[in-house]
């Protein structure tokens, strides 16, 4: 498999395409007014402590407090297999006989005087100072989701301030590079620190590990000397930028090359990987030609792809996919696609085709929650055990977790992503603020009715009365417009003085009624 990643800078606006033989697989955005923010810690302080549902609210210095659930709040750190934006999330925690103690004097070990304690389970309650990192960006109306659980992640290790584990990365299977990787870490860490120790270092020697460690103690030391002199809430520890962690997490020797539009983040690319990484150096190209460097590389129509409804499958068919607020629905349909008399084997091959662009589109889009597919019907077991088995395949490539459930008897895939992010799609979109994203507006009949049975009960029992309508021009043509006019037919229908005016301030299917006298809007007395 050929990846690779291309980065398009164009003023405060960086895009990163990452590509798996020339298909897109991931795609960030960053912008000056819209930095990462996962990863960061902050100094925050409980806000509103929520028994019923096991959760506080942490004012983190946001518009939103942060949601902290109290599972979230235990600083020993249990389960590590979604660790925050690590490819090698899947860690292995067991103390088995690779976790062998080793013997080293006080000289060996790296002096490290700590100034803050490791925290016991803190006491949760109002008005109380809290550590916490950003673990899943802002969505919709909520706010950062964070935990107590604070990691400081390097290129070959991932710091833990308050833990004594030292964790390796499942995907470096040979068990002797496991154990030396063990060794060599717990041979220099200080008392009281824990470190996951990332796939691409498997290869590494001890002085290179030594140095990603000290780098990441200093960094420690720099966040507790924040905790000292700041006052909640604050920032205490900014993460690496979109672009910085990309690089700092994805850029291994599978990648073929990195290829960049800017001089600027050229430099610093040279520069980082001089430092940690020397032989991959190389692997960074400087695109200059004139034509738009995702234009060369076949980014932009996948991107366009990415940012519709309906995606086309190899065969004919296509999947169809709906986000709502509570989860994403995606649909397969054969189209027009019928190589064989065999109905089943048709409806094989698009759920097959189906199942590998879906995850691809899923890892692109960066959806997250419930998803639901709705497979091509398939009668026989091992067919559908087949497209099980395809989805489960393609869905090892994602690095967020992912669960998936067996289809069921009515061709339903249920699936769970792991969220840290909003998806490419919330990104780019905003709510239509005349509809307010269903799609649907109320027919022009049904919101002149509405008009009519208004006036009707504002007239009744009154002898001549005065009323004022505002209306948008959507409806001007069936109000003010005509032979007889529809305001005149009710002027003379319900004897009232009415008039009408046109304000663009209102949606296409919002009216609004005033007293002309006060100018006060009565709309919802009657």
């Amino acid at each position: 498999m050929n990846k690779e990643i291309i980065i398009n800078s164009i003023g405060d606006e960086t895009r990163i395409a990452i590509t798996e033989d020339g298909l897109l697989t991931e795609y960030f955005v960053e912008h000056a007014d819209s930095q990462r923010s996962v990863g960061d810690i902050y100094l925050g302080r409980v806000a509103k402590v929520i028994p019923g549902i096991k959760a506080a609210f942490i004012d983190v210095g946001h518009k939103q407090d942060a949601f902290l659930h109290f599972s979230d709040i235990d600083p020993k750190i249990e389960e590590l297999d979604a660790l925050l934006g690590d490819e090698d999330s899947d860690v292995d925690l067991d103390e088995d006989e690779e976790e062998e103690v080793v013997n080293k004097s006080h000289q060996q070990k790296q002096q490290y005087q700590r100034t803050i304690q490791a925290p016991t389970l803190p006491k949760i309650e109002k008005g109380k100072e809290i550590l916490v990192q950003v673990t899943k960006e802002p969505v919709g109306n909520k706010g950062f989701r964070v935990t107590t659980r604070l990691t400081i992640p390097g290129r070959f290790l991932v710091l833990l301030p308050f833990d004594n584990k030292i964790g390796v990365s499942k995907k470096i299977v040979d068990q002797r590079k496991r154990r030396r990787l063990r060794r060599i870490v717990r041979s220099i860490i200080p008392e009281g620190f824990g470190a996951i120790i990332r796939t691409i270092a498997a290869n590494e020697d001890e002085e290179t590990i030594k140095e990603e460690l000290n780098r990441l103690l200093n960094t420690w030391k720099e966040i507790e000397q924040a905790i000292k002199t700041e006052k909640a809430p604050a920032l205490v520890y900014k993460d690496a930028s979109t672009t910085s962690s990309v690089i700092r997490d994805l850029f291994n020797y599978e990648v073929s090359k990195i290829v960049v539009d800017s001089k600027k983040i050229y430099k610093q690319l040279k520069d980082y990987l001089n430092q940690v990484h020397p032989e991959l150096e190389d692997r960074i190209e400087l695109y200059r030609g004139k034509e738009p460097i995702f234009d060369v590389f076949g980014i932009e129509p996948q991107l366009r792809i990415a940012n519709s409804r309906k995606v086309p499958l190899p065969s004919g068919g296509h999947i169809v996919i709906d986000q709502t607020e509570a989860m994403t629905v995606i649909d397969v349909n054969t189209g027009k696609y019928a190589a064989s008399m065999n109905q089943e084997l048709n409806s094989l091959k698009i759920d097959l085709e189906a199942a590998r662009e879906i995850c691809r589109q899923v890892r692109l889009r960066d959806i997250g929650g419930i998803i639901i597919i709705d497979f091509i019907d398939l009668e026989e077991e091992k067919n559908k055990k087949k497209v099980f088995d395809e989805l489960k395949k393609e869905f090892r490539k994602d690095r967020a977790k992912v669960s998936i459930l067996p289809m069921t008897e009515f061709g339903l895939v249920q699936i769970t992503r792991q969220r840290v992010r909003k998806s490419i799609f919330q990104r780019s979109r905003d709510v239509c603020p005349t509809c307010g994203g269903t799609g649907i507006l109320i027919s022009k009949e049904a919101l002149l009715k509405d008009i009519e049975h208004w006036l009707r009960r504002f007239k009744a029992g009154k002898l001549l009365p005065k009323v004022t309508l505002k209306i948008n021009p959507f409806l001007e043509n069936d109000i003010l417009k005509g032979f007889i006019p529809r305001y005149i037919r009710w002027r003379i229908k319900f004897r009232i003085l009415l008039k009408v005016e046109l304000d663009v301030s209102l949606k296409a299917d919002e009216f609004r009624f005033f007293d002309p006298v006060t100018g006060r809007d009565i709309t919802a007395e009657y």
